[in-house]
């Protein structure tokens, strides 16, 4: 700990969001950044704990005291080397990670903690800036091929890690371009998409290969991959979204979420819909039906589509502001979370539950929820309504139930140990083997899938 007192003499500084008026007129990401100084003292204030809860908490068990203690003393280098080593890529998970690890951090019971999420993406962009990052390709190559199946977090360290073992790695996408949920269901305001191409062109420079749309099952068959390739991994994410089926829900104007961010998230690249596809948001009245991550991105996006009323309702009750005694620290707590999208004009709601949808002429004007807590009724005037209740399990039609793969009890792929399927050399990582989850979890689980693709491979 190069500074034993900063933790009581420096307070936390965050970078803060561009102000409101500017950040919703534009898709540009709304998080800004410190200078190095700035950024160098907020890293001083790590305690170097004893017990590191911090790396307790975090999925990937980054050495958060170690490169924070590096970042302190300006060995910028030295600090992007011990991020990098458990952390394939910390361009994301420090932009979309939630922060378990600023969670527990011990000043976090104080509410007082490391900004260890903002250093994490200020080192990565200073590596990158500095040319500390350049490819590296494997000084030989094992023979062995692997297909790797989704190219969202898991899949991209999947295929990062085999790679660096020397294997041969064909990442399938059956998008136009790879990235997953990184790319088409995270907003351009949270995640620039050029942060994603740069990493790609990255991975392809070390010997990556990438098809792009591609989609196994359909385009070409798990048959053909599993004759043509060593092992496979499948990384296809959680897909299938929990519907709402109530009365009224087939009417026009109801979408699921990912239906919204996929749209905007290719407009902002230049993509169009034909305009029979397209959801027209302007001077609409939109209801956001969940109150995750995700429908946050639809607030956040529908109010930069000048929505002329964004509203957001759950089911759950308001959490507490401040502590919950449910989940003390150094646990994650449920607390009330209020993203920068919900900063920009929107009316968030509590205990309501959906009745049915309302309309005229097969068109949605209304939805009718019910209170919870008092068992009031009311009607919510809604011309767009995105369903963001989270996602059920992976897809099943098509490359799952081609492989006759084995699912759990929620429909995930069943696993037998270190990430292997029920279909000798299929594999499985990210959320279609732990249903919806976070980025940095999914970025570990590709790291363990791929250590057990590379043990089967090295015994096949």
């Amino acid at each position: 700990m190069g500074n034993p007192k900063a933790f009581l003499t420096i307070n936390r500084k965050e970078a803060g969001y561009r102000p409101v008026f500017e950040r919703i007129e534009d898709f540009g990401e709304v998080e800004q950044t410190l200078n190095s100084e700035d950024r160098m003292e907020q890293a001083s204030r790590c305690m170097d704990c004893g017990v590191p809860f911090c790396h307790w908490s975090c999925p990937l068990s980054n050495r958060m005291p170690e490169w924070q203690d590096a970042l302190y003393k300006g060995k910028w280098q030295e600090a992007y080397e011990i991020l990098a080593a458990t952390n394939n890529f910390p361009e994301f998970t420090g932009r979309v990670c939630p922060a378990l690890c600023e969670k527990s951090c011990v000043l976090n019971m104080q509410n007082n903690p490391v900004t260890i999420r903002e250093n994490e993406v200020a080192v990565i962009e200073h590596a990158f800036q500095e040319g500390y990052i350049k490819p590296k390709t494997p000084k030989t190559r094992t023979g062995r091929s692997v297909a790797i199946i989704g190219s969202g977090p898991a899949g991209l360290a999947v295929a990062d890690m085999l790679n660096r073992y020397g294997h041969t790695v064909t990442v399938f996408e059956k998008d136009e371009l790879p990235g997953g949920l990184l790319r088409l269901g995270i907003p351009d305001f949270k995640l620039n998409k050029k942060i994603i191409d740069r990493r790609i062109d990255l991975l392809k420079a070390e010997g990556a290969i990438f098809r792009n749309n591609v989609e196994v099952g359909k385009d070409i068959s798990a048959t053909e991959l599993l004759s043509g390739f060593d092992a496979i991994c499948i990384c296809v994410g959680a897909g299938q979204p929990r519907d709402l089926v109530v009365e009224g829900r087939a009417l026009s104007g109801i979408h699921f979420a990912l239906e919204l961010l996929r749209q905007q998230n290719r407009a902002v690249r230049g993509f169009r819909l034909p305009e029979e596809h397209a959801i027209e948001i302007e001077a609409k009245n939109v209801l956001v039906i969940g109150g995750g991550d995700t429908g946050s991105d639809c607030v956040g996006t529908s109010i930069r589509r000048k929505a002329a009323s964004v509203t957001q309702i759950e089911i759950l009750p308001m959490p507490p502001a401040d502590y919950n005694p449910d989940t003390p620290w150094p646990l994650y707590p449920n607390i009330l979370k209020t993203s920068s999208s919900h900063k920009e004009g929107c009316n968030r709601r509590w205990s309501l539950a959906t009745q049915r949808f309302l309309g005229e002429a097969g068109r949605l004007t209304g939805v009718e929820v019910l209170d919870t807590q008092t068992g009031e009724t009311e009607i919510i005037k809604a011309d767009l309504v995105f369903l963001s209740m989270g996602f059920l399990h992976l897809v099943h039609d098509g490359l799952a139930d081609e492989l006759s793969l084995a699912y759990d009890v929620r429909g995930n792929i069943a696993t037998t140990s270190h990430n292997c399927t029920s279909v000798d050399k299929v594999f499985t990582a990210g959320d279609a083997v732990l249903g919806a989850s976070l980025v940095v979890r999914a970025i570990d689980s590709g790291r363990r899938a791929a250590a057990a693709i590379h043990t089967f491979l090295a015994e096949y």
